[in-house]
């Protein structure tokens, strides 16, 4: 028995032995031979996101920002979908792909999320612990994007120890309050992914949040005692308005998911509403739906003045398929008569273009925690569309002023009588395009540069 026991010691000792060895050395500035980056970067960042880096734009954003301001960066995720094309031909910035969890483990069924929950998680930790600890260099700074909190922020959080690396966490959401819409917030899990979520954000350096009403809570209720620093979103440069309406005209003449609506868009008797989707549950997208359905009712029976719509939704996510299918379903009933409804996945600079071209975007987010906002909007914005949003959270003030730039609704009744209102007068509309466009010229770089950069010290 003790000769066991002895045996099991010594084992466990060489294994512990080994993986101290192993471990990376503390954090010292090199020069960077990515790339062949000819000069000394002012600080190293690398930027975590447990998602598709193609569809996290905030993160996408902030790693621009760095690498103009003279830093080195390495972003960390799922390289899946094209990146902003700046990034791709910046030398200061390099992409460290994850390795995708095998897909049996992505289940929307509630008793085997339990079981495949959990494996992935594991399968997540090793992936992140390999990459953190050993694919890649020591860094001054690790910004990690959170939800998801789990694993990310444990492993995120050992290795900063272990690296004399900073944490810094972008708070966009908390991964607690989107637990909570599969599994309910009473949940034993949900609890727990919130004790979670709170004792390890205590571990970080520094914090930035999307909106000033996060901030708050994360003083007052997650009790964290590191700078806390709100950080709205901005458009980037790419997202800008197009004033001349041929050039709008003719993109839109341009997209193949138009072609059954050209001649209507030649004459002037369409309105294009654009909505952007991760089609997740914290999205409903059948109040969207319904309320298309009911315009159409009304446009073809008290109301044929209302012009015909074409509503191009773009985005991926796991209820895609489910609601192409309602919408084929609401089509062959002849339900959307006036309306047409298709889906799309466009290039960077086509989604730009395709919003400065729109008549009006639809915001469906409805926020899980209500603190958070919809990065759409802000990129509406930046191209000068006016938008009518999901408004019963408590920080949607912060990004809309109601009656100016865009309008709230909170139901699909509400949400067919901002369309009839706006598409049936050209006035209002226009009226809402001007002060979209004005809130067009708040740029990232004005909002990162006194927040992010300084906290960098970059700038």
């Amino acid at each position: 028995m003790i000769e066991s026991f002895i045996s099991l010691a010594f084992y466990l000792s060489t294994a512990i032995t080994f993986f101290i060895l192993l471990l990376p050395s503390q954090y010292a500035l090199k020069r960077s031979t990515a790339h062949n980056v000819p000069t000394e970067p002012k600080t190293a960042v690398q930027i975590l996101v447990l998602g598709d880096i193609g569809r996290s734009p905030r993160m996408q954003y902030h790693a621009l920002s760095i690498a103009k301001a003279g830093g080195r960066v390495e972003i960390i995720g799922y390289h899946e979908s094209e990146v902003h094309p700046d990034i791709s031909a910046d030398p200061r910035i390099s992409i460290v792909a994850l390795p995708p969890h095998p897909a049996c483990l992505q289940t929307s069924n509630k008793l085997l999320f339990l079981i495949c929950g959990p494996l992935k998680v594991l399968f997540q930790v090793g992936c992140l612990w390999w990459t953190l600890a050993y694919r890649t260099r020591p860094v001054k700074w690790l910004l990690v994007q959170n939800p998801p909190s789990i694993p990310t922020l444990a492993v995120s959080s050992l290795t900063c120890y272990l690296r004399h690396t900073n944490l810094l966490i972008d708070w966009h959401n908390f991964g607690y309050s989107i637990l909570a819409l599969k599994l309910g917030k009473g949940h034993p899990l949900v609890k727990l992914s919130k004790w979670y979520e709170k004792t390890f954000g205590r571990y970080a350096t520094a914090h930035l949040c999307v909106t000033t009403v996060m901030a708050s809570v994360l003083k007052k209720e997650f009790l964290l005692e590191a700078p806390i620093l709100p950080l709205h979103d901005r458009p980037a440069n790419h997202f800008r308005p197009i004033l001349d309406d041929t050039v709008r005209q003719k993109f839109l003449l341009s997209l193949p998911e138009a072609a059954p609506v050209q001649p209507l868009i030649t004459s002037g008797a369409l309105r294009v509403l654009v909505s952007s989707t991760s089609w997740t549950a914290d999205e409903d997208f059948s109040v969207l739906i319904d309320a298309l359905c009911r315009y159409s009712e009304l446009a073809e029976t008290t109301m044929p003045e209302l012009p015909q719509v074409l509503a191009i939704i773009t985005g991926k996510g796991p209820q895609k398929e489910m609601y192409i299918k309602q919408i084929a379903d609401l089509e062959g009933a002849g339900k959307l008569r006036k309306v047409t409804i298709r889906t799309a996945w466009l290039t960077t600079n086509d989604y730009a273009q395709l919003l400065a071209s729109a008549s009006l975007g639809v915001s469906l987010h409805t926020s899980s925690s209500g603190v958070d906002l919809p990065m759409k909007v802000v990129d509406m914005f930046g191209a000068g569309l006016p938008v009518v949003g999901w408004n019963r959270f408590e920080a949607w003030p912060e990004l809309v002023t109601e009656g100016v730039n865009g309008r709230g609704f909170g139901s699909p009744d509400e949400l067919v009588e901002e369309l009839v209102e706006l598409f049936g007068d050209t006035t209002k509309l226009d009226q809402l395009r001007l002060g979209a466009q004005k809130e067009s010229t708040r740029r990232w770089d004005d909002e990162w540069n006194p927040v992010a950069g300084k906290l960098l010290e970059l700038v």
